[in-house]
C-alpha cells in the first residue's frame, strides 16, 4: 500500500490542526451511533418474528392437511401417506371447534376446542413444553375406550337386527289399574325456579368423586385466570347455537363436563386465553359426524423445508378435495406484516449511516482544502493521481471500519442489556410479555458492511476532487 496509507493514518490523527481530529472524530461517532441504531432495530424486529413464530410452533404443527368436507373419516390414510414422507417426524388428526367455557358463574366465548389424540400429540406439538401447571397424562378419562360416544349412542338407539320393527313395550304386571286421577285433580304449584332438583338434575362439579372420572382438559394460563378455575377445577364445554335454524332437525347444543388436569403457557395471548386442548374421542362427541376429523398435522424435523413437504404431500394426494398449508400459510397475515415491519424500520434507521456519511464527506473536504498544498507538492515530485486517491479512499475506510466496529460493538451491549433486563410489554397489545432481542451474526455483518460501503461512496467526491487537484492550483495562493 506504501504512502497513501501512512499518509491517510496521518491526516486521520493530526496533531497540528486540532478542528481535523475532532471533525474525524464526530465523523466516526456519528458512523457508529447509525450502525448501534440500525443493529439493535434489526435484533428486537428479529426477535420480534423469532418469539412469534415460537409461539406459533408451540401449540401448532409445521404443516396441516385439510379437506374441503366436514366429512373427513379416511384420514387414517393421509397419516399413512405423510408418514411416507421424508422428513415427517410426526403426524396425529385433530378436531377443532370454537366452543363456551363455563367455571361457575364466570364464562368465556369464542374459545377454541381442539381435540388431540394424547398418544400422539407429543409426537407433533410441543404443547408439553409449555405446561406450567399439572401433567398431559390425564388428558384421556380412565379405561377411555377408542369408540366414539356418538357412535355408542348410535349403538343403543339402533333398531334390533331382523326386519327393524321396534318392539312394542311390554305391559308389566302389577302397574296400575282404574283412574290414576289424584284426589282434587291436577292441582300443583309451580316452582320458583327453573332449575331441577338435584336427584332429577345431578351436577357432576359438585361430587369429587365424579370430577376425578371426567375426562381431562389443557386450557391457558390467561383463560384459568378468566374463568377463575385451577387444576381439579371442573368446567362446562359448551357447543355453540350460532347458526343453528331451529325446526324438526335442530340439534340443541351439547354440554359436557371436563376436569383441568394441566395449564399451559405459550407466552402468545391469543393461544393462551382462547385455546382448550382435549381428548380426540371427547371433542368428537360435541357433533354427530362419528370418526371424522378436522385435518391431519405433521411436524418436520427442518421448519425451513416445511412449504417443500406440503408441496409434496399435496402431490402424493393428487385429490381436489384436499389442500395442506405450511405454518407461514397459517399465519401469512402475521410474518406478512413483522417482515414488512422490519423492512421498514430498517430503511428508516438505515438513513442514519446515511446522514453520518455526510458528516464523512464534509470531514474530508476540509482535509483536502487544509491539505492542499501537500497535494500539490506531493503531485509536482510525482504523485499519480491514482496514489493521491487512494489516500483518502483510505482515510474514508478508516473512519467507516473504526465507526462500524464501534457501532457494533455498542449495539452488541444495547441488545445485550435489553435481553437482560427484559422490558415488559402489554401482552393484550403486543401479543408477549417482554420486548424480544435476538443477536443474529448475519444482521450485524449486514449492517458492518453497509456502513463501510456508504462510507467508501461518500469518499469518492473528496478523493476525486483532491486527485484531479492540479500542483499550480494548490500552490497559487502561496
Amino acid at each position: 500500500m506504501g504512502y497513501p496509507l501512512e499518509l491517510a493514518l496521518r491526516y486521520v490523527a493530526s496533531k497540528k490542526r486540532s478542528f481535523i481530529s475532532i471533525g474525524t472524530a464526530f465523523a466516526i461517532l456519528g458512523v457508529a451511533l447509525g450502525v448501534a441504531a440500525l443493529a439493535i432495530a434489526m435484533s428486537v424486529s428479529g426477535g420480534f418474528q423469532r418469539q412469534f413464530r415460537d409461539k406459533v410452533l408451540g401449540v401448532n404443527a409445521h404443516v396441516l392437511v385439510l379437506k374441503y368436507s366436514i366429512d373427513f373419516r379416511e384420514y387414517r390414510d393421509v397419516m399413512k401417506v405423510a408418514q411416507s414422507v421424508k422428513g415427517v417426524v410426526g403426524v396425529a388428526p385433530f378436531v377443532i371447534n370454537p366452543m363456551m367455557v363455563t367455571h361457575r358463574s364466570r364464562t368465556a366465548t369464542g374459545v377454541l376446542l381442539k381435540g388431540v389424540d394424547p398418544e400422539q400429540m407429543p409426537n407433533v406439538l410441543d404443547l408439553p413444553k409449555h405446561i406450567v401447571e399439572g401433567k398431559i397424562e390425564g388428558l384421556r378419562r380412565k379405561g377411555g375406550a377408542p369408540t366414539l360416544e356418538s357412535d355408542r349412542r348410535f349403538e343403543e338407539t339402533a333398531p334390533p337386527s331382523g326386519d327393524g320393527d321396534v318392539a312394542e313395550p311390554e305391559i308389566v304386571p302389577g302397574g296400575p289399574v282404574g283412574s290414576v286421577v289424584p284426589r282434587g285433580g291436577f292441582r300443583s304449584v309451580l316452582p320458583e325456579s327453573d332449575a331441577l332438583p338435584e336427584e332429577f338434575d345431578p351436577d357432576p362439579c359438585t361430587n369429587p368423586e365424579r370430577v376425578a372420572e371426567l375426562p381431562g382438559a389443557i386450557i391457558g394460563r390467561s383463560l384459568s385466570a378468566q374463568i377463575a378455575a385451577k387444576i381439579g377445577d371442573c368446567v362446562q364445554i359448551t357447543s355453540p347455537t350460532i347458526g343453528i335454524s331451529y325446526g324438526a332437525n335442530a340439534r340443541p347444543p351439547i354440554a359436557k363436563q371436563f376436569r383441568i388436569t394441566a395449564i399451559f403457557e405459550a407466552g402468545f395471548d391469543q393461544y393462551d386465553s382462547k385455546l382448550v386442548y382435549a381428548d380426540l374421542n371427547e371433542a368428537q362427541a360435541f357433533y354427530e359426524y362419528g370418526d371424522s376429523v378436522t385435518g391431519v398435522e405433521m411436524k418436520v424435523d427442518n421448519i425451513e423445508h416445511a412449504k417443500a413437504i406440503a408441496k409434496e404431500i399435496d402431490q402424493l394426494l393428487a385429490n381436489g378435495i384436499y389442500h395442506t398449508m405450511d405454518w407461514m400459510d397459517l399465519n401469512h397475515g402475521l410474518f406478512t406484516a413483522l417482515l414488512i415491519q422490519q423492512i421498514g424500520i430498517s430503511v428508516v434507521l438505515a438513513l442514519i449511516i446515511v446522514v453520518a456519511a455526510f458528516t464523512v464527506i464534509a470531514t474530508l473536504i476540509m482535509v483536502v482544502l487544509e491539505k492542499k498544498k501537500e497535494i500539490a507538492v506531493l503531485k509536482a515530485i510525482g504523485a499519480r493521481n491514482g496514489a493521491i486517491l487512494r489516500v483518502f479512499l483510505y482515510q474514508g475506510a478508516i473512519i467507516g471500519v473504526v465507526g462500524t466496529s464501534l457501532g457494533l460493538l455498542l449495539g452488541y451491549l444495547g441488545c445485550h442489556a435489553l435481553a437482560s433486563y427484559q422490558l415488559p410489554l402489554d401482552p393484550k397489545v403486543y401479543f408477549i410479555s417482554h420486548l424480544p432481542v435476538t443477536l443474529r451474526p448475519f444482521e450485524f455483518c449486514v449492517t458492518g458492511v453497509f456502513a463501510i460501503v456508504i462510507c467508501l461512496v461518500a469518499t469518492l467526491f473528496p478523493a476525486l476532487y483532491a486527485a484531479k487537484l492540479r500542483p499550480a492550483d494548490g500552490l497559487r495562493a502561496e
